[in-house]
């Protein structure tokens, strides 16, 4: 079993990116793509923000296109969960199904999980009209009537920036009371294109012709009525969790579990590298993540330089 210089865990925008920099750095990465590579843009349809795209591009081209990249300049890609991490190293140990590698170097791109409702509709109809982030597809929503589930501040937040595009944003929310910070509840009510659904649960997400999101089915938990709520978008904004179990206990994260770095990519561990959702809960965009990736792969490089590799 061959010393690794680097190796990425995961191969959402960040990883990608890592591995990217360092196999040009002729490092020789290892990327472990996980079972579900690319991330959650493999849930996006079309991309229309990422820089150098005029038109856009599918979600899932782009991964492939960023997976290429790195495999041409010497990237080795393996498939499969990642299922323990010893960081008492270095050399630090990484096992999957198929089993061990030992690395000088490990960037973490793990990435994070948006929450979902948990209904087969919510995901057979992600990226087609339901939606976990406003600033991604927002935009598609133009003059269109909208909801969003969720009471905290990342549910406001998404309110409010869709408004730019929606006709009207209705937020529903289980219960009768938000979450959200005092300042983010008074700007949502002080809008006249966002309005509330109290107490109310989602049932089921409508589907019409073309599949596509033509309605949600609502029920409030109170007095047990069931409605259909005419909409052309959901946006499910009850937050995310990081992938960072793996890491619970070897590496410093804050409450929410979320990676702490610093100098961009560097973790508690000398030697080991986090980059992309894992450790930003706050602008959480293919773009910064992949920025991020680059700069876990340049920490790292200088740090394999730092012990003479």
């Amino acid at each position: 079993m061959s010393l690794r210089n680097v190796i990425v865990i995961g191969s959402g925008p960040a990883g990608l990116t890592a591995a990217l920099y360092a196999a040009r750095a002729n490092l020789k990465p290892l990327v472990i793509e996980g079972l579900e590579a690319g991330g959650q843009l493999m849930m996006t349809t079309h991309v229309e923000n990422f820089p150098g795209f005029t038109d856009g591009i599918l979600g899932p081209d782009l991964m492939a296109n960023m997976r290429k990249q790195a495999e041409r300049f010497g990237a080795e890609m393996i498939r499969g969960n990642v299922t323990n991490v010893d960081l008492s190293g270095p050399p630090f140990s990484v096992t999957t199904e198929a089993g061990v590698e030992t690395t000088r170097s490990l960037i973490i791109a793990t990435g994070a999980s948006a929450k979902l409702l948990g209904l087969p509709s919510e995901r057979k109809l992600m990226g087609r009209g339901v939606s976990t982030c406003a600033t991604c597809d927002g935009f598609f929503f133009r003059g269109k009537p909208i909801a969003v589930v969720g009471g905290g501040d990342s549910a406001l937040e998404e309110a409010t920036f869709l408004t730019r595009f929606a006709s009207h944003v209705t937020v529903i929310h289980r219960r009768d009371s938000l979450r959200a910070c005092k300042v983010m509840q008074d700007r949502a009510f002080a809008m006249d294109k966002i309005s509330f659904e109290w107490d109310t649960e989602v049932l089921e997400v409508k589907e019409g012709d073309g599949g596509v999101v033509t309605g949600v089915a609502l029920r409030h938990l109170k007095t047990g009525a069931e409605k259909v709520l005419p909409i052309d978008g959901l946006f499910v904004a009850i937050g995310h969790t990081p992938n960072t179990a793996l890491f619970k206990g070897q590496l410093d994260a804050d409450e929410n579990g979320y990676l702490i770095t610093t100098h961009g990519a560097r973790t508690s561990i000398r030697g080991v590298f986090a980059c992309g959702d894992v450790q930003d809960h706050y602008y959480r965009q293919a773009i910064t993540a992949a920025g991020s990736g680059c700069m876990a792969a340049i920490e790292a490089e200088r740090y394999l330089e730092t012990i003479g590799v």
